[in-house]
């Protein structure tokens, strides 16, 4: 499949678009309401719509394919250069050193691809130093004594002439190298890769030849251990989290499986906010992205916050955080009722809703005060991050 053939069509985040009614074919209207009716609300044609298909991306962004010469690409409403810059931040890409070229590229299919290319070279680039290996615990019976004798096994089948022995194998078929192997066979299937299609198969099958195809989520990628002999993998890890995090379920066109790209806004303004404080803030600080609080006495019961800021010191939570990726006139009143709620679990004073844009928003509740505060997503990106941190920080002037 080749983006470039595929005629795409063109929707944008949160807005609803009308296309004649022999744009999709009845199938192919079928495969998106079922398939990716989360991603994309669909309205069939009839008289409410005026006989055309309604679509309208439900804040998710990225490319569905949907059969081998058409492709449905959901435009962000931020500009290309700012989503990539908050993709470097969410994702740690920054080390790579290759954003400012990527930048440069003139479609999310093409920086998808370019990510891609820099992954399966990475990975050509260690396949000629050697990959990384690791002793693994084996045990199996076998005609020879390898390791340790495993006496109490043998007792128990002291017919079967095999010793079985516990013993340690040094071997690449790892997670470091499973994980790199699993990524890219995701890519292959994308659909989206065809300029760089001879060196991701290249990297694939180098891997291939030694490394159990196992699945993983994204979150096998985050909090991984490294030392001097695999450090060069981080990167290569944060690269295979942003590509199985934005994979969505797939579909068959032909004798194919093709998976799409889907970046959720939403989530990724959480991330890269989170991220951008991490480096920002200043020592006195410190923000926990995703903190997960359990309440109730059963303990059955939990919030899962956006994001928590705390004295480094003494730990004291001093406000409550979270974001909201869209821009209402006021919050809704579930929004205030949720910071809240997060507020007086962590016993804090200060509860803050983040937007793209500014809503204006100061109230008090009891003893919490819910204010709202914007960081852009229109403007340049460390501008409107320096504009955040500075209202953020007026907070507390004890800190200044």
């Amino acid at each position: 499949m080749n983006t470039g053939e595929r005629a795409p069509i063109r929707l944008e985040e949160y807005q609803a678009t009308r296309l004649p009614r022999a744009t999709l074919s009845n199938d192919e209207g079928v495969l998106l309401w079922q398939t990716y009716g989360q991603y994309v609300a669909v309205e069939f044609p009839s008289p409410k719509t005026e006989q055309q298909w309604e679509l309208m991306p439900q804040g998710w962004v990225g490319y569905i394919p949907l059969a081998a010469d058409r492709v449905l690409a959901l435009a962000p409403k931020v500009a290309l250069g700012n989503l990539f810059g908050m993709l470097e931040y969410a994702y740690r890409l920054s080390s790579l050193k290759f954003l400012p070229d990527l930048v440069q590229t003139q479609s999310l299919a093409e920086f998808y691809e370019s990510l891609a290319d820099i992954l399966a070279k990475r990975v050509l680039d260690r396949a000629r130093k050697g990959f990384y290996r690791a002793y693994l615990e084996r045990a199996a019976p076998l005609p020879y004594l390898t390791g340790r004798l495993d006496t109490q096994q043998m007792l128990q089948r002291p017919w079967d002439n095999q010793l079985h022995c516990e013993y340690q194998e040094h071997t690449a078929d790892i997670e470091e190298n499973q994980l790199l192997a699993w990524t890219l066979r995701r890519i292959l299937h994308s659909g989206l890769c065809t300029r760089t299609l001879p060196t991701l198969r290249r990297a694939y099958h180098t891997l291939a030849g030694f490394a159990t195809l196992t699945p993983f989520t994204p979150q096998a990628c985050v909090g991984r251990l490294y030392n001097r002999l695999n450090d060069d993998y981080q990167p290569l890890h944060a690269l295979c989290r942003f590509f199985l995090e934005h994979s969505g379920p797939g579909h068959q066109i032909g004798d194919h499986t093709f998976l799409p790209f889907l970046v959720n806004m939403a989530r990724l303004y959480e991330l890269f906010i989170a991220e951008w404080l991490k480096q920002h803030l200043p020592a006195q600080f410190r923000v926990q992205a995703q903190e997960h609080v359990a309440i109730g006495a059963g303990q059955d019961l939990h919030f899962n916050i956006d994001l928590t800021l705390s004295d480094t010191e003494t730990g004291k939570t001093l406000c409550v955080m979270d974001t909201k990726y869209k821009t209402p006139d006021k919050p809704a009143t579930s929004d205030i009722f949720q910071i809240v709620a997060y507020a007086e679990v962590k016993r804090c004073h200060e509860a803050l809703l983040i937007y793209p844009q500014q809503v204006a928003f100061d109230e008090r509740l009891g003893d919490i005060r819910v204010r709202s505060l914007t960081f852009a997503t229109a403007s340049d990106l460390e501008d409107a991050g320096q504009h955040f941190l500075t209202q953020l920080l007026s907070l507390f002037p004890q800190y200044n």
